[in-house]
């Protein structure tokens, strides 16, 4: 189906833009370096319309939805696994997988969420030190019954609070644990759903209870930071809670710096025209780090599988102009359920990393010494002359180097994958 270069072609082109970036000061080796040395954080909710494992009968709840049907979904934890498998060998680098709770092995039985422990994720484990990926976790605050008047940690019903608080404290401990067993640090994100649909009449009371609920949560137990850390996540709105979220970037700003908190910063869940790249470096200097979920939001949080757009590339800029790779941990979050799943994961990581690449070969010291000499107009000349730099040289390089297809060549794989493995999942 594809044509690619030839492996002395991609060599070639890669020793050219080499010097062409060298003249601007610029390293392109370093630059593959720091890019080979950063894992993207890979969702697994985006190989089964964030379906979990837990009971197949109950449908997606709180605020979000999963749109298309195309065929070959995972079905179970080994199928979900599998996808993955695929997936990883046609991005570049070693990178991580994102489990929500939903997601265990639970040996065919239907565990509450108060009934998952550690051993429900010995199979995670053991594929990811198989393969040399890192784990990171999430609570599953939604598709549950006691999910379903539309708040949790913020319920008004104390005991619907209790058994939240119980979920979340387990979480920690598997989060932990799963760190224990890699010897890595795990990062354990808390998002939850709360909110009206309609204008409330009391914001305050929930919020109250969100930040006594959290406190409960990362009070106890004592969990080793070197295995867990501890990240909040923020929404503007979701399906169902579109006038009131509990959980606002505010009320996770304010809990992230006086608790010292990983903040999450997601890139759908704001207004349409804000982007993250701007919150940044203001929050850096407040909270230890930060966690992102990149994603594309079109018109609304719709979770679109990541692109190579403007939005995309401001983030990672920020992120390499700042120095703050050893402070930010880059996930993703999107699912979409029209289009190949494993190719959604494909498309979305890789243009993640391309962004970060690009961020990488800027000639972020020369344009930072333009600017403190006020030179403005040499800053602009040079931003906009970077666009014309061979980048797409540098790209199939590291492709080639980590022994993944070049260019549009990993359809080939998807394809055939599709034939051999997701058909027989229709």
């Amino acid at each position: 189906m594809t044509q690619v270069s030839s492996e002395d072609q991609i060599n070639q082109a890669y020793e050219l833009a080499r010097e062409r970036y060298s003249v601007l000061g610029v390293d392109t080796d370093n630059a593959l370096r720091q890019l080979a040395a950063t894992p993207i954080s890979l969702h697994c909710w985006q190989g089964d319309d964030v379906g979990g494992f837990e009971d197949p009968a109950r449908g997606l709840s709180g605020g979000i939805m999963a749109t298309g049907n195309y065929p070959g979904k995972a079905r179970t934890t080994d199928e979900l696994r599998q996808d993955l498998d695929l997936a990883y060998s046609l991005i570049p680098g070693t990178h991580r997988v994102n489990l929500h709770a939903f997601y265990g092995d639970s040996g065919g039985k239907v565990l509450d969420r108060n009934e998952w422990r550690p051993e429900h994720f010995d199979a995670w484990i053991a594929w990811a030190k198989e393969n040399n990926h890192g784990i990171d976790f999430n609570p599953t605050f939604f598709s549950h019954p006691l999910a379903d008047s539309g708040f949790t940690l913020s319920s008004l019903d104390g005991s619907v609070r209790e058994f939240w608080i119980e979920h979340g404290r387990l979480c920690r401990q598997i989060g932990a644990h799963i760190g224990r067993e890699l010897d890595d640090t795990v990062i354990t994100n808390f998002w939850i759903p709360d909110g009206y649909k309609d204008l409330p009449a009391n914001r305050r009371a929930h919020r109250e209870l969100l930040l006594e609920s959290l406190d409960a949560i990362f009070d106890t137990p004592q969990i080793d930071p070197q295995h867990n850390k501890d990240a909040v996540e923020a929404k503007l709105f979701g399906i169902g809670s579109e006038s009131y979220v509990t959980g606002s970037h505010e009320f996770y700003m304010g809990y992230a710096v006086s608790r010292q908190k990983i903040l999450c910063l997601d890139a759908g869940h704001f207004h349409p025209t804000e982007t993250i790249a701007d919150k940044i470096s203001s929050m850096m200097i407040f909270v230890p780090e930060l966690l992102l979920h990149v994603s594309r939001g079109v018109r609304w949080d719709s979770d679109h599988v990541v692109i190579l757009n403007d939005d995309l590339q401001a983030t990672m800029q920020e992120i390499v102009r700042g120095k703050y790779l050893d402070r930010v941990h880059i996930g993703l979050d999107f699912f979409d359920a029209s289009i190949n799943r494993v190719a959604a994961w494909t498309i979305g990581t890789r243009n993640a990393l391309r962004a970060l690449l690009l961020a990488l070969l800027e000639p972020v010291t020369t344009l930072q010494i333009l600017e403190l000499t006020g030179d403005f107009t040499a800053r602009l000349a040079l931003y906009e002359e970077t666009k014309g730099l061979p980048f797409g040289a540098v790209w199939d390089y590291h492709c080639l180097q980590n022994n993944v297809p070049v260019g549009y060549a990993f359809m080939d794989d998807i394809r055939a994958y599709e034939r051999a493995v997701l058909a027989g999942r229709a």
